[in-house]
């Protein structure tokens, strides 16, 4: 792509995915709602302005890498440890659900299949897309209203890095069924391997962190060696463990999160992801589609496919949430929470479709999945939320708590 190609699709971009973002905020509807509406419009669904390109999908993955890393800033180490069992219990709710429930919606439209079959492990892959949860819209949505750092916050948080984990293992396993070299069990202990040297790593950067923060208290220096550790925890995350690169950002702010200048560094990092590279990865997800070329042969899959995706997620995550002790209106905002799908459905359906696991014509599903759990999920999050807006902090938010800008 040409150097003023570039430049003019970022104009039209961060213009476009601005300017949808205000009609949406006078609407009372979230801001990333109208970003992803606007990579409708000006992709080759509608106007065809821009097109995708590697460069973008580059700025793209910074961009929610600079999300989970601002997430992990805003995290309450407290409340992450109050949430650990608790979150795990539910991650692997919003993983069984959807998996049974796709499977089974598979099979009610294309026929039963014995254990064992190729057509059964498409059934079995189906469900497998509906396993994955994209939390990066979810923490902008709790951002927007100041609520990212409650008690049920940070569970989503939490429960959405488990289920990317479980759900790496669960694909890995299904694709092992098939063939038996994939390796299922070397997947399982470098996803254990990475956890454990992000904890010693965590530990000890955390007191170095510490010195070099009393000797340069409150400088641009700070938020710089913040942004490369994110950065490297990506890279190391993804390229030697096979773990989400997004795992690894937030899991660099939650190293951090505890620091004096940890605010500080969120607001620096906040400029340039509001800036630029939020507006650039919430439009990108309506770039990758186009309506024009649907498969209208697979419309009425597609519609129950996307149905049961959202609907699983929230009974799977709030149902268990109930049962955890969790109130009916934090469930539901757990189940809704949880609710959306993003980069990891299409990696994971882009993985089946090289195993031979999926057609490419199901790829109109999992995309109409995507554009409309990530317009929903917002919409519903701040319906959910404004039904206690005069009520007290939800459960495990401390006092005085800093609301995310």
């Amino acid at each position: 792509m040409e150097t003023l190609d570039i430049l003019r699709q970022l104009a039209i971009i961060i213009i476009f995915a601005k300017l949808f973002g205000l009609v949406a905020r006078k609407l009372h509807a979230p801001q990333v709602a109208g970003e992803i509406i606007a990579g409708l419009c000006i992709g080759p669904s509608l106007l065809g302005w821009v097109q995708g390109s590697s460069f973008l999908s580059g700025m793209a993955e910074i961009g929610v890498i600079m999300l989970m890393f601002n997430a992990g800033l805003g995290t309450n180490i407290k409340d992450l440890k109050k949430s650990g069992f608790k979150a795990t219990l539910i991650a692997c709710a919003g993983v069984a659900v959807p998996l049974v429930a796709g499977t089974i919606l598979f099979m009610l439209f294309y026929g039963f299949a014995e254990p064992g079959t190729e057509d059964f492990y498409r059934a079995l892959y189906i469900g497998t897309i509906l396993t994955a949860t994209s939390v990066s819209i979810t923490v902008q949505t709790l951002k927007e209203l100041g609520k990212l750092q409650n008690f049920v916050g940070t569970t989503i948080m939490s429960a959405a890095i488990i289920d990317d984990v479980i759900g790496i293992i669960v694909v890995t396993l299904v694709m092992g069924f098939k063939d038996p070299s994939s390796g299922v069990l070397r997947v399982i202990v470098q996803t254990a391997i990475f956890f454990a040297f992000a904890l010693v790593f965590g530990v000890a950067f955390h007191k170095v962190f510490k010195l070099f923060e009393k000797r340069y208290v409150h400088t641009r220096r700070i938020p710089i060696v913040g942004l490369a550790l994110a950065f490297s925890l990506s890279y190391i995350a993804q390229r030697f463990f096979n773990v989400a690169d997004i795992t690894g950002a937030y899991i660099a702010g939650v190293i951090l999160c505890s620091t004096k200048d940890s605010s500080y560094i969120a607001r620096k990092m906040d400029i340039n992801s509001y800036m630029l590279f939020g507006p650039i990865f919430f439009a990108s997800i309506g770039l990758q589609t186009n309506i024009r070329t649907v498969d209208s042969s697979i419309i009425l899959f597609s519609l129950a496919f996307v149905f049961v995706g959202m609907l699983s997620k929230v009974i799977g995550c709030g149902g268990i949430s109930r049962f955890l002790g969790f109130n009916a209106g934090e469930s539901l905002k757990i189940g809704c929470g949880m609710m959306t799908r993003g980069e990891v459905a299409l990696i994971v359906a882009q993985r089946g479709l090289a195993a031979g696991l999926l057609e490419h014509s199901f790829f109109t599903a999992v995309i109409l999945l995507i554009v409309v759990s990530s317009v929903t999920t917002p919409v519903l999050l701040k319906a959910v939320y404004s039904r206690d807006k005069d009520s007290p902090p939800e459960g495990g938010e401390p006092a005085g708590a800093v609301k995310a800008q």
